[in-house]
Order: structure tokens, then sequence, then C-alpha cells
């Protein structure tokens, strides 16, 4: 009987500290009165900001989480949304007040001092800090080595400094974080870098470190289009134009949609080792692979139309306008045709009918991920700064848009 009192007791010990753990983690004293801690989340402030924040209307969800916060100061997840809700209204010195002040708190665990660190961080980068961001971030990886968030800002902080080699580095360090499985995104951009340290050792006349960059490039992510077409500079530079062909006509199988930025160069190394028809041969084979390669057929129009076959170029040009009709460069080289062939008037009057509802531009390129638009193909968006994201993109016609499915 006595042990089972005991055991009673215990047990009632135990439920007791529960019961007191809970209300120590819900209530605090402050002022001489008990003060809820769930109170601040679960006050129509809280909600009201949060459905503000959803609906973009920052300015009110500022003032509905400011209220919020009064109802407990120490609700450590409402000061950091309103630090990153200033900083995302333009008011970064608010910003980093807030998130300085989070951080002289004597009670934070580890991860949310790196949380607080990284809003930090954030804020020095939004305000043009670059160096003091560069150590929150850093800071924050020494607090937490897999928070994947401030290594990719350390990241883009090196690439916009154009230091390649420290952005590989960090790469590297995201790839290990993932549990050293190749991911192909992070293989894409180890490429891009290692592109970009051989572009940085050519400036600095070390062909050959060049040369082994770029190979890497091409290791790390065959489909890593700049490093070929670099490759096969160097390679040209060095006087070994068959090895530049070689290189350049591996474009051709990796990537055929870009294979006409390779186009002026192979045209000129096989001019220079005496074999220009492989030219028309490569433009033909593109062709017959896809129907629609309208840069294929311009080249092909170009090249005959400049060698003595203008009438048959100028037939490929309309070809390739049928299939891109707003493509400036296309109508220029017709133009130019149409003036050796002395603008005879079927042609003209040819010409006027396939371009009845174009509208011209110069061949528009957009990211994928921020819309940032770029009338050349950029292999690093200078906005968003992601890697491999630009795609040509098309002007549909009045019927086109009208035919599209709602």
């Amino acid at each position: 009987m006595t042990e089972t009192l005991v055991l009673l007791a215990a047990l009632l010990a135990l439920l007791a500290g529960l019961a007191a753990g809970k209300a120590w983690e819900r209530y605090k004293l402050r002022g001489g009165r008990w003060i809820d801690r769930r109170r601040a989340r679960g006050s129509p402030h809280y909600i009201l900001g949060l459905n503000h924040l959803v609906s973009n209307q920052i300015d009110l969800a500022i003032d509905e989480l400011n209220k919020a916060a009064e109802l407990d100061s120490d609700a450590l997840e409402i000061h950091l949304i309103l630090g990153n809700l200033y900083r995302e209204n333009g008011q970064v010195s608010k910003a980093i007040q807030i998130h300085q002040h989070l951080l002289q708190r004597a009670r934070m665990t580890t991860l949310e001092h790196a949380h607080v660190l990284l809003s930090l961080g954030l804020d020095f980068k939004h305000g043009g800090f670059i160096d003091r961001a560069a150590e929150t971030f850093s800071e924050v990886v020494r607090l937490d080595p897999r928070n994947t968030h401030a290594l990719l800002n350390l990241e883009k902080l090196h690439e916009e400094q154009h230091e390649w080699q420290q952005a590989r580095v960090i790469r590297q360090r995201m790839a290990e974080a993932a549990g050293g499985e190749q991911n192909p995104r992070d293989q894409a951009i180890l490429a891009f870098l290692e592109n970009e340290l051989g572009l940085q050792a050519m400036r600095e006349q070390r062909p050959e470190q060049a040369i082994k960059h770029f190979e890497t490039a091409t290791h790390l992510d065959v489909k890593t289009v700049p490093a070929y077409l670099n490759l096969g500079d160097v390679r040209l530079a060095l006087g070994q134009p068959k090895d530049a062909i070689d290189v350049w006509e591996r474009i051709v199988q990796i990537a055929p949609d870009r294979a006409y930025l390779a186009f002026s160069r192979l045209k000129s190394a096989y001019a220079e080792i005496a074999v220009p028809t492989r030219f028309l041969d490569l433009c033909r084979r593109l062709v017959d692979a896809n129907p629609q390669d309208w840069r294929a057929r311009l080249a092909l129009g170009q090249h005959l139309a400049e060698n003595g076959d203008p009438v048959r170029g100028l037939d490929l040009l309309f070809e390739s306008l049928v299939h891109n009709p707003h493509g400036l460069a296309i109508h220029q080289a017709i133009w130019r045709t149409l003036s050796a062939l002395e603008f005879r008037a079927t042609l003209v009057t040819r010409y006027i009918n396939l371009t009845r509802d174009a509208v011209f531009y110069l061949d528009p390129h957009v990211c994928m991920r921020c819309r940032y638009r770029s009338t050349e193909l950029l292999w690093q968006c200078p906005q968003c700064h992601e890697w491999n994201t630009f795609v040509e993109e098309r002007i549909a016609t009045a019927e086109q848009s009208e035919e599209a499915p709602a």
C-alpha cells in the first residue's frame, strides 16, 4: 500500500511539473500581472496582419503586426516579420534597427539567432552594405552550416562582385550540404562558374588554364553551351582551327536549338581550312532535323545569297520568315537580297504578303524567372542573377492570340 501511495505521489508530482512547465511556457509575469504569450498570435491584429500580407498590402500589414507586437514585445516571430516587411517596403534602416535589437536578447536558441542574422544580412544586402552583408551571412553559416539561404546569398554576393572562385566554393558547399548527391542544378551552376573562371583566365592571357576551366565546365554539365563557344575560341587563337571546329560542332549535337550561336564561327573556320561546303551541309542537316528552325534557314539563305544564288537564298529567307515573321534579322537579310535582285515586283509583292501581320523586333529574349527582357541571349540574368534562364520570346499574331485557349 505504501509503494502504491509513493508511486501515485510521484505521478502527481510529474503531472504538476508538466503543468507548471506549460504554464511557464505560455505565461510570464510583467508589471505585476501574468501575460499570456499566445495572445499575440491569437489576437485579431496578428491574423489581420497576415491577411494583409497575403494580399500584398504591406503598409496595412505593418500597422496590424505592430499592434500585435505590443501585446507581447517578446514575440520573436512577429518582430522578425515586421523587420522583413520594413525592408521590402524600402525602410531598410528601420529593418536593421529591429533585427539588431532582436540580437541583443539573452535567451535565444542557436537556430533563432541564425534566423535573425539571416534577416539582418538581407537588410544589409538590400541597403547596399555588401561587406557587412557578407560578414553576416558568413556568421549564419558558422551557426548553421547547412543553411542554404545564407549560402545562396553569399554565392550571389560573390557573383555580383565577379569573385567567381569564391562563388564556386560556396556552390560546392551547397552541393555537399544536400547530402553529396549530384544535383543537376548544382552541376549546371558550377559549370557556368567554371566558364566564368575560364573567361577570366583568357583575359589574363592564360590560355591553358582557360582550356582546363572550359573543359571542366563541359564535364560538369554537357549542355553548358558558352563553355564550348569559348573553348573553341581559345583553340582557334592557338592556331588549332580543326580542334575549334570539333568543339563548336558538338553544340549542334547537344543543343541544336543553340547551334546558331556557333554559325559565324563555324563559317569562318570552314573557310580557313578550305571546306566551305561543310557550312551548307550543317545548315541543311539542322533544317531537316527541325523544319521550324528559322535560324538555320536564315544562315543558309544568307550564305547562298552572298555566294551567287540570290534567288534560292531568298526562297529560304521567305521560308524562315514564315516560321518567325517578327525577327528583324530576317527582314534585313531579305531587303539586302531584294536589292541585289533589283527589287523584282513579284518578289516584293510576295514579301509584302508574308509580312502583312508582322511586328518587327530584334530577337528578344526573356528571363523565365523574373521576366527581364534582353535583345540578346544572356547566360546570367542581370536582374535576378539566375543562370541559363533566358528563352527566345515569340510574338503571336492577332489571329493566333484569338485562337489561343482561354
